[in-house]
């Protein structure tokens, strides 16, 4: 079994303690614009805005957006969970909405192990020992990566939005890939291109509503959908973190040197030994759904994977009753 060494994770938390103790939950402080959903917590680098919902002494389920996404696509899924007991946390992921980087030093990087870290500084200043985590694309990602370096801190996983094993192998990332694959996946090399990081920093908005149609072909979402998630957009940190995270992840930048040995760690493939659903959609236009087993030698405990028909990338916003039921699966 593989797991985060505590002084490596302490360094990548910036300061977070060394004692190896999970502290007590912190105080949430409501959000200073005003919107009584929000709530704001000290985690690591970040000081982390979320929506939280359920009774308090519930099993706690965290679920995480990817992008360019937000809390909006778990805003059918979350009353279901409350209704069934559970206490749901839906953070803002580095660079999204109200969520802010603590220090101006920190560097403003997208990659895994960044998300990984973060997820897992949340855990600790929320005082939760186990979770279960739910998460698609950069959530699934996050949640991934804890599942697999830190498993004693979750409950179940249900993994989303790609590939069910959401952990990038940096050098086999490198290596080119059938024709397919590439065109699927332009925006990793239009946003390398100067002209493509130009066009995303004028018009991140516009960007990510065609990448929502591009992700998700079948799915009519309404203006109104979109715009409520493009105000997470602003945040002034979006559009870098973002272009880091698909520059890095095909070598064209270096990532944070606090975060190499977790990265080394996760380039190793390791395997994820926690209860895990693996949710594809049959409409996906980045991931399409991969061979039946593919995901299988990932897993020790892997209950199922299911192929969501008429569903593209965002399963939670697009198939709400389906992604809430897998979580709940878990526990049986």
């Amino acid at each position: 079994m593989v797991s985060f060494r505590r002084r490596e994770v302490v360094a990548a938390l910036a300061g977070a303690a060394a004692s190896g103790l999970i502290p007590e939950r912190a105080d949430a402080a409501p959000d200073p614009a005003g919107d009584p959903a929000v709530r704001r917590v000290r985690a690591g680098v970040l000081d982390v805005a979320y929506r939280e919902s359920g009774p308090p002494d519930g099993p706690p389920v965290i679920l995480l957006h990817g992008f360019p996404y937000d809390v909006h696509a778990y805003a059918a899924v979350a009353p279901v969970l409350t209704k069934a007991g559970r206490r749901v946390i839906v953070p803002y992921l580095r660079g999204y909405g109200p969520t802010r980087f603590i220090e101006a030093a920190t560097p403003r990087v997208g990659q895994q192990a960044a998300l990984g870290t973060d997820l897992l500084a949340l855990l600790d200043a929320l005082g939760l020992r186990r979770a279960t985590l739910a998460g698609f694309d950069w959530g699934a990602r996050a949640a991934c990566v804890v599942a697999a370096l830190y498993p004693e801190r979750v409950s179940g996983l249900v993994s989303s939005g790609g590939p069910g094993y959401n952990i990038q192998n940096r050098a086999d990332f490198l290596k080119p890939r059938d024709a397919a694959f590439e065109r699927r996946h332009w925006f990793y090399w239009y946003l390398n291109a100067q002209r493509g990081r130009a066009a995303f920093s004028n018009d991140p908005a516009g960007f990510c509503r065609y990448l929502w149609h591009d992700f998700s072909p079948t799915w009519n979402f309404d203006d109104a959908t979109f715009m409520r998630t493009a105000a997470a957009f602003e945040n002034p940190d979006f559009v870098t973190v973002a272009l880091h995270s698909y520059r890095f992840r095909i070598g064209e930048v270096p990532g944070d040197p606090a975060l190499e040995p977790i990265e080394r760690q996760l380039s190793a493939s390791p395997r994820i030994t926690v209860p895990t659903i693996v949710l594809e959609g049959a409409d996906e236009g980045v991931d399409p759904p991969e061979p039946p087993g593919t995901a299988a030698p990932h897993f020790t405990q892997l209950r199922r994977t299911t192929v969501l028909n008429g569903v593209g990338h965002n399963a939670p916003q697009e198939a709400p009753d389906l992604f809430a039921a897998a979580i709940l699966d878990l526990d049986r």
